[in-house]
């Protein structure tokens, strides 16, 4: 019944195609490598493998863009670590499902800039062919220098040395720069492997920030340690981190 409602509402939807339906775990599993769908409509509790043990199977990185659809709304922390767009409860009315679904649409229009992005990264590396040889020699083309940014079908291009820092967001990050904040879809993680290490730190597993900026290191309460950057944000400096921002800002003890 709970697919069948689901068949129904995608149906009346024009750009929508139902490729594939599931009534287990592993079925669901054998359905999404095979058919290879956009957008993945799961429940958390089925026969067999549970929905985030389907997420699990597959993989995170390689799962489809995924809404979990359930009778029970216990597990909604654990859908959105493994990085699901939404999390409907079921009994749902025609409401929430558009909101669902228009969430879904604007990840996968985000992701589909994404591909060009990645291509525009290509070709801005590829400019640096043409640089000056002292410019050329002074910059390694494996470190990112600009970040294109998606915004309302168009693209711009920021200057890492315009940034101040980045925030994860979930499967996001927020990008900080001149007192603007852009939201790309892209990993911190996938980011720290291509900024400068001579420019950037990481000082937090969601933050990181650019060296140049940072005006000052505060002990918080508890223990805990912020940073200042000369903009006057604050930021949290994880303890595990506080040793190697110390370092490199050449503070001794």
């Amino acid at each position: 019944m709970s697919r069948g409602r689901l068949e129904t509402l995608l149906g009346s939807e024009p750009d929508v195609e139902v490729v594939g339906t599931a009534a287990d775990g592993e079925h669901a599993v054998d359905a999404i490598r095979s058919l290879e769908p956009n957008l993945v409509f799961l429940d958390v509790n089925m026969p067999g493998l549970s929905g985030p043990e389907v997420v699990r199977e597959i993989g995170p990185e390689a799962m489809p863009a995924t809404i979990f659809v359930t009778a029970h709304d216990g597990h909604a922390l654990e859908a959105f670590d493994l990085e699901a767009i939404d999390y409907v409860v079921k009994p749902f009315d025609d409401e929430r499902f558009a909101q669902a679904l228009r969430r879904a649409r604007e990840v996968l229009e985000l992701s589909e800039l994404g591909r060009l992005r990645n291509q525009l990264i290509a070709a801005l590396q590829g400019t640096g062919a043409s640089a000056p040889p002292a410019e050329a020699a002074r910059e390694d083309p494996a470190y990112l220098e600009r970040i294109p940014i998606e915004s309302r079908g168009k693209v711009q291009v920021v200057d890492v040395n315009d940034i101040d820092f980045m925030v994860s967001s979930g499967p996001y990050v927020e990008l900080n720069a001149g007192g603007k904040t852009h939201l790309i879809r892209e990993s911190l993680q996938s980011l720290d492997d291509r900024l400068d290490p001579a420019r950037f730190i990481r000082i937090h597993r969601s933050i990181i920030v650019r060296i140049a900026l940072v005006a000052a290191l505060h002990k918080a309460a508890g223990g805990d340690y912020e940073v200042e950057l000369r903009t006057g944000a604050r930021l949290k400096v994880s303890r595990t981190r506080r040793e190697e921002l110390e370092r490199r800002l050449g503070i001794t003890r």
